[in-house]
């Protein structure tokens, strides 16, 4: 290492001589990124399909495809769909689960170019629990003459509520953790769309449990856990969970006392002990309401930009608007935030030499800065590439781009040249590969992208 620095110090001071080291600034772009894992999520369907009309959506998730929609829906790209089922339309028949669901939902993220991110959900007021466990002699912890009474809900201290339940979500975890097209999966327990939370809560025990079973089930595949109930959101996060919430943009705009986003999502972060999470979890977060719904709530330019802010703060990296039209006079806007969440990565710097020998070790020092919120969760392979017209040759970095927290990363080290090379002329690319792939998978935030997905940063001899 001492031997470089001092070879590229008197390189640089030889007037009239050419330096043996190249050193590379690419040029920073401000376009907006669309990548994996990140970004504004499609919501019950995918990119191009219709948007929901007006500020309404739906909660049961589709069991068939919606069909192509003959205009472009004017929607951010997204590579995140975000799906959810209720219990009945998964395993109508106690043990007869409707995998054909799911397998269809995620061959169409496949063909849609987007990863699939999923909540399994009991019931809520609309969507009973399935028949076959209403009418099993399971305990119900609300009685008909109840103000709630024409809504079943369950006792979920019942064992057999736990017992179907997790049998359910191992089944599932069985089937579908490491999916490659999977991207997370909500921990979903008890009361209205599994949050977690409401009048009928079990004891901490059985909350505990219904947590575990997730654990059991999806090794692979990350998991995020609801916020409404913060000993469950400290424990789910603490056994390594992201998190989500889906009241984000609440400021009292619904005419009710408690606003979300001032009088308990902020506070309740610091109280559970969740501030750090982002460098390891991602972060998601679900618009209440939907952007229309601001906009008739009488949301000012300053209120959406807290709003904004306090998702950066969170170091967010999806969000759900529900696949609903943004205003139009705050689409831009929308888009200078979307730049923000998640990761936005910068090479800065890169030293190479200007001639190597193939089969030899070659010294490289990159610079790069990580411009967004949060980390990429997912273990991109950082490369350099040497192509020519006839031959090419791929050198991985040793680094975890997961590590890569907002603000600067360093690599200083050598990299082994590929001895098949034949000496000659060549370029020098980077990219960051899709692990399963092999492929380009990641937009950088710098000029001199190439068809095939890798950038040219300049030219190489090898010897």
């Amino acid at each position: 290492m001492f031997k470089w620095l001092l070879a590229l110090g008197s390189g640089l001071c030889l007037a009239g001589a050419q330096s043996p080291v190249v050193v590379v600034r690419p040029t920073e772009t401000s376009a907006l990124l669309i990548n994996p894992g990140m970004g504004i999520q499609t919501f019950q369907r995918f990119h191009g399909d219709a948007l929901n009309p007006g500020l309404r959506w739906s909660e049961q998730g589709p069991t068939a495809p919606l069909g192509a929609t003959p205009v472009k829906p004017d929607f951010p790209p997204s590579t995140l769909a975000y799906f959810r089922w209720f219990w009945s339309q998964l395993e109508p028949e106690r043990g007869r689960y409707q995998w054909q669901i799911l397998d269809l939902a995620l061959e169409q993220a496949r063909a849609h170019h987007q990863t699939l991110d999923i909540r399994l959900m009991p019931y809520d007021q609309g969507h009973p629990l399935p028949e076959w466990y209403r009418n099993s002699g399971a305990r119900r912890a609300n009685r008909p003459g109840d103000p709630d009474g024409d809504i079943w809900s369950p006792d979920a201290d019942d064992p057999l509520y736990y017992k179907t339940w997790s049998a359910l979500i191992l089944a599932a975890g069985e089937r579908y953790d490491g999916h490659p097209y999977l991207n997370s999966v909500d921990i979903s327990t008890a009361g209205y769309w599994g949050e977690g939370w409401g009048p009928y809560l079990p004891s901490w025990a059985t909350q505990k449990a219904l947590i575990d079973v997730y654990f059991d089930a999806f090794h692979r595949t990350p998991l995020l856990m609801n916020f409404d109930e913060p000993h469950a959101l400290a424990y789910g996060t603490g056994r390594g969970a992201g998190w989500r919430l889906d009241c984000w943009g609440d400021l009292g705009g619904r005419g009710k006392n408690m606003m979300h986003m001032l009088d308990l999502y902020p506070q309740q972060v610091v109280r559970t002990g969740i501030q750090d999470v982002w460098q390891r979890s991602p972060v998601s977060l679900e618009t209440c309401g939907t952007p229309g719904s601001w906009k008739q709530w009488g949301y000012s330019d300053a209120q959406l930009e807290y709003i904004f802010d306090q998702a950066l703060r969170w170091h967010a990296t999806s969000i759900n608007i529900k696949s609903t039209a943004i205003p139009a006079d705050w689409k831009a806007r929308f888009e200078e935030f979307q730049k923000k969440i998640g990761y936005r990565l910068v090479l800065r710097r890169l030293e190479y030499p200007r001639a190597v020998k193939a089969g030899a070790m070659m010294p490289v020092h990159q610079w790069w800065l990580n411009a967004g919120a949060a980390p990429p969760y997912e273990a991109f392979v950082l490369a350099l590439e040497l192509r020519s017209s006839t031959a090419s040759g791929r050198m991985r970095v040793p680094v975890d781009v997961r590590k890569w927290l907002p603000g600067d990363a360093v690599y200083d080290g050598s990299l082994y040249v590929p001895d098949t090379l034949p000496p000659g002329s060549y370029r020098l690319r980077v990219a960051l590969l899709d692990p399963r792939t092999g492929q380009p998978a990641v937009q950088l935030a710098i000029e001199g992208r190439q068809a095939d997905g890798w950038y040219d940063l300049g030219t190489i001899q090898v010897e």
